[in-house]
């Protein structure tokens, strides 16, 4: 039952990944192009370690620092392309020095 589980998991992050990645072929602007695409590969890799995890139990620790530390990156990175992206003067701030 367990074997399922996580073949299901890991099928479904595959899922996430592609579906992320069709999205580039849209015609929408590049900043929705990569927020879904960086959504649906946080969210694929997410699933992917936790399939994982339920192979191999042991490596917990490890498995749980890979998914905490995708899902720190992956949400600055997400607003470090929004700050560089935004347009609007008021929303930014000139370096302190």
């Amino acid at each position: 039952m367990i074997d399922w589980l996580s073949y299901g998991c890991i099928g479904m992050g595959l899922v996430f990944w592609f579906w992320g990645t069709s999205f580039l072929l849209s015609r929408r602007s590049v900043l929705f192009k990569l927020h879904n695409l960086s959504v649906s590969d946080t969210l694929g890799s997410i699933a992917i370690i936790f399939g994982l995890l339920l192979q191999r139990p042991r490596e917990w620790p490890l498995l749980l620092l890979a998914i905490l530390s995708l899902t720190l990156w992956n949400t600055m990175l997400g607003y470090v392309l929004a700050y560089c992206s935004s347009t609007d003067v008021n929303t930014r701030r000139p370096p302190n020095g």
